[in-house]
């Protein structure tokens, strides 16, 4: 279901960047539970979508680092 997609992916995005600002990877665990609370698929689909972030985080960072060694 896009809808589904559409909101999980938002949500995952601004929960994501907020954590990584603040240093509150917990922030991650509280939305993960509170969607959990309402509904399982949606919190599937965001979490998903956390793991596609960190995933990409992780893989920009080794770029930037062997870019960094020339």
């Amino acid at each position: 279901m896009a809808l589904l997609d559409d909101i999980a992916v938002k949500l995952a995005q601004d929960t994501f960047a907020q954590a990584r600002a603040t240093g509150d990877e917990a922030l991650i665990d509280d939305v993960s539970k509170s969607l959990g609370a309402t509904s399982n698929t949606l919190q599937e689909a965001y979490l998903t979508a956390i793991r596609y972030l960190r995933a990409e985080a992780r893989a920009r960072d080794v770029l930037v680092k062997r870019a960094a060694k020339g």
